[in-house]
């Protein structure tokens, strides 16, 4: 099993598959020390990145020439064939929605997919926010083959992973979470939350609603008080201070007042994270009418050319709507 032996700075310097029984068909054992990771984009790379930089050995799974580079150049090993990844005792992915993650887990186009390269006894680690139907199916699919699966998405952006301070909630086979947490716990901190992992992805779409919705609110609070010739910049200092002191209140606040809508979080992901958590309360019975809205500013945002710009750019349309319907006192 996965042993932990960390130094003053959180360094890994052992992990083992020891407990492993080899699998009787190849006479091979998950590689011990070896993490995969699949999804090298703004937040995989910098959790790759730490994980190297703790003691992993990370092959990371490129689909482009250009990004081998850049890749070596954050102690990742690189590689263009996936199957590259099938002797590890852990493979992370970090992919963008649902199809992306069923192709890894299933394969196509004549490549075999996680499930079935992977070892029996392996863990697919997987902490990309997808809906919880997806969830299952790749559950359900790496059990048929004798592995583990573990949902653990993140709440954080790159700047947090950065200082490895994501929020993870982690759900499945309590020892395969138990597994998981000395990747996990290096790369902020480990919520486990019971042993389906459709219940951690339901927890993140959730969670992400709750943060859309606050910027909503961000965004038409800090146009009301521009158009009044109030300074928003002390209104969020007064409010992060006393009554709304979160993290959320103060990272994105200040981030509508500054006008800062680089791209982070960009908008298409953040209207499909909102699309499904709707998808996951009409499932319940339940509607979510904030939420309702937050997906027509999102389409809005997005048929404005918005595209391209982090999720907090909610302010923005929803400054534009007070320009265009007039309604500032």
């Amino acid at each position: 099993m996965l042993d932990r032996q960390s130094g003053p700075q959180g360094t890994i310097t052992g992990i083992g598959s020891e407990e492993h029984s080899d699998d009787a068909s190849t006479g091979r054992s998950p590689t011990p020390a070896k993490i995969g990771f699949v999804g090298l984009g703004h937040m995989g790379t910098v959790m790759a990145a730490n994980l190297a930089a703790a003691g992993c050995r990370v092959i990371g799974y490129v689909r482009r020439q250009e990004q081998i580079g850049g890749v070596q150049g954050l102690g990742v090993t690189p590689t263009m064939d996936i199957a590259d990844l099938f002797d590890c005792e852990v493979v992370i992915s970090m992919l963008p929605d649902d199809a992306a993650v069923r192709s890894v887990v299933f394969g196509g186009d004549n490549t075999d997919g996680l499930a079935a390269g992977l070892l029996p006894g392996a863990i697919h680690l997987s902490m990309s926010t997808i809906s919880t139907i997806a969830a299952t199916e790749c559950a359900s699919e790496h059990a048929r083959h004798g592995q583990g699966y573990v949902a653990a998405p993140v709440f954080g952006n790159p700047d947090a992973a950065r200082a490895r301070q994501l929020f993870i909630i982690a759900a499945g086979a309590a020892i395969d979470v138990e597994r998981c947490r000395l990747l996990t716990d290096n790369l902020g901190q480990t919520f486990a939350v019971g042993e389906d992992p459709a219940q951690a992805n339901l927890i993140k779409l959730l969670g992400n609603i709750m943060t859309a919705t606050t910027l909503e609110v961000l965004g038409e609070t800090v146009a009301v008080l521009r158009k009044r010739g109030f300074d928003p910049k002390r209104f969020i200092d007064i409010l992060t201070s006393t009554m709304f002191a979160g993290r959320v209140h103060r990272i994105y606040g200040n981030k509508i007042v500054e006008q800062s809508y680089a791209p982070g979080f960009v908008m298409p992901l953040a209207l499909k994270d909102v699309r499904l958590a709707l998808a996951e309360a009409a499932k319940a019975g339940v509607t979510m009418p904030s939420a309702t809205v937050v997906q027509d500013r999102l389409t809005a945002a997005i048929a404005r050319g918005h595209a391209g710009l982090d999720w907090t750019a909610l302010a923005l349309v929803a400054a534009e709507e007070l320009e265009t319907d007039g309604r500032a006192p």
